[in-house]
């Protein structure tokens, strides 16, 4: 009797040791943290990554996505506006949390903006603007700056006197007005200093070697070249050294590697340098914060530095 009595103690001990420990496995699910990144996605529309420049910012923000924890898409617009919209159009589809975008154009990409707009969808500009749309935030460079820096930088090293060619960006983008147009007023206060020529070339090495090549064939005399990026100013050096034309000052906007390597070869005089990784980053970790309820501000700008021979690295 005693035996059987033991016995049915320690079978109700064993069940309700077996009870507890049951309990503890199905309520750690229900306290252990979750994450608030989990499933969501940012979309990023890159205007070209023909260009380093914005390989450059790609990285950037790959990088402190991975950091953050969110997954990235990255659609390449080749400098078409129609395909930028079809982008924005599949991102969309695709359910993304967040959409940074680097337009082609500041008055085309408007409508992309707005679909994204209507389905909620917050939207950041990352170095050129949008002349339209609902915008939570917008990081570049003050490209104005940038321009007076460049035509300030000429206009030292000509003695504020001679004939300036200026190589422009797409018509339209943010970035290539605001660049000419800091290069412009900066450059007519050296009334002894013309431009003799001005014309789009598209942020393209290859049109500025070929819209170089008409300029240099058309103007005897030109001391020296501002180009609205480095890749429209690699392009004319070419057209300038192809043409035996020597002696003209050739000064870019980005900071790339390729014109980096320019400056220190004594090819380029200098260049405004951009931070296209941390407006990368920055567009990402902008993301983060709207998306955990924080207050952004409306812009955010990136620092520029005049890099030159003397400072190149």
């Amino acid at each position: 009797m005693r035996r059987s009595r033991i016995l049915l103690l320690l079978a109700v001990f064993v069940i309700s040791a077996a009870l507890v420990l049951s309990g503890c496995k199905t309520s750690t699910p229900n306290t252990a943290p979750t994450s608030t990144k989990e499933g969501k996605t940012i979309g990023l529309v890159i205007s070209t990554l023909n260009n380093p420049f914005f390989v450059t910012l790609k990285n950037g923000a790959e990088e402190k996505a991975k950091e953050l924890g969110y997954k990235i898409i990255v659609e390449d617009s080749q400098n078409d506006s129609s395909k930028e919209l079809s982008n924005v159009e599949d991102l969309i589809q695709q359910k993304v949390d967040v959409l940074l975008i680097n337009p082609v154009d500041s008055d085309a990409v408007v409508t992309a903006i707005k679909e994204a707009n209507s389905k909620n969808i917050p939207v950041i500009t990352i170095d050129r603007s949008a002349n339209g749309g609902k915008v939570v935030c917008h990081i570049a460079s003050d490209n104005v700056k940038g321009g007076e820096m460049a035509a300030e930088f000429i206009a030292k090293a000509l003695n504020g006197k001679g004939n300036v060619v200026e190589l422009e960006g797409i018509p339209g983008a943010s970035a290539a007005r605001d660049r000419g147009k800091g290069f412009d007023e900066a450059i007519a206060k050296y009334p002894d200093i013309k431009i003799v020529a001005k014309q789009a070339a598209d942020f393209d090495r290859s049109k500025g070697l070929s819209v170089m090549e008409n300029i240099l064939q058309a103007q005897p005399k030109i001391d020296a070249v501002f180009a609205q990026n480095d890749e429209m100013a690699l392009g004319a050096i070419k057209a300038i050294e192809a043409a035996n034309r020597q002696g003209i000052i050739v000064v870019g906007f980005d900071g790339t590697e390729d014109a980096l390597k320019a400056i220190k070869e004594g090819k380029m005089a200098a260049t405004i340098a951009q931070q296209p990784a941390l407006m990368g980053s920055l567009g990402v970790e902008m993301a983060d914060k709207y998306l955990k309820g924080e207050k952004i501000p409306s812009f955010i700008p990136a620092e520029l530095k005049l890099i030159t021979k003397e400072n190149v690295q």
